[in-house]
């Protein structure tokens, strides 16, 4: 997996997690103090105890520093064993949206994205930081879901990859345009009514593997 920075190769002096733990926690706190437009890589420093070199060191700039800060919430994401595959995803897709109704979340992803449609490096940063690393959870939920007999097993390590991607968009898509976008609440009701929609398409592409 890429690193989260790009300076994470350059020889010198090892990197303190620490110091990174501190600079992405202050992203946030700055995000939802300054929000987006005001919000400078020297004032993230400061917050941090840090010096604002040491930022430059590991971030090119306030687009890659901010999408790492969001990215390190949605690491967060857990697939829990609930049982069931309904159940999993429900307990999934509500710590989605609780994640993403955070300020520091919603104005994060919000601004980054918006920058990102005339940037193709934040784009791909995007990308490789968040969406790569949380389809995790639709790959270790089909496996767990395969283990109970739910859903039927993958033969073509290609066709599951799509499957994997559809799968994420149909997801992620649906919870961000809820939350962000239509600002209604994806609470249990919603995510439940969301979940029976996606088992039955599960169901569908399931008769035609």
């Amino acid at each position: 997996m890429q690193s989260r920075s790009p300076a994470a190769s350059r020889p010198g002096r090892p990197r303190s997690a620490a110091a990174d733990t501190a600079i992405l926690a202050a992203t946030r706190a700055a995000l939802v103090e300054l929000g987006w437009s005001k919000l400078t890589l020297g004032d993230v420093a400061t917050r941090a105890g840090v010096a604002k070199t040491t930022l430059y060191r590991r971030w090119s700039g306030k687009n890659e520093l901010v999408v790492d800060a969001v990215a390190e919430l949605f690491d967060e994401l857990r697939l829990p064993d609930r049982g069931s595959l309904a159940a999993d995803i429900e307990g999934v897709v509500l710590q989605f949206a609780a994640i993403l109704a955070r300020p520091e979340a919603r104005s994060g992803l919000m601004a980054v994205v918006a920058e990102s449609t005339r940037d193709d490096a934040l784009r791909e940063r995007i990308r490789e930081s968040i969406v790569e690393r949380q389809k995790r959870l639709v790959v270790e939920g089909r496996a767990r879901a395969q283990a109970r007999g739910e859903l039927p097993p993958e033969t073509d390590p290609a066709d599951a990859a799509r499957t994997a991607d559809l799968i994420f968009d149909v997801v992620a898509g649906a919870v961000v345009h809820r939350t962000l976008v239509s600002a209604e609440p994806a609470d249990e009701e919603w995510v439940r009514s969301f979940t029976r929609v996606l088992l039955l398409g599960l169901g569908s592409l399931g008769g035609a593997a």
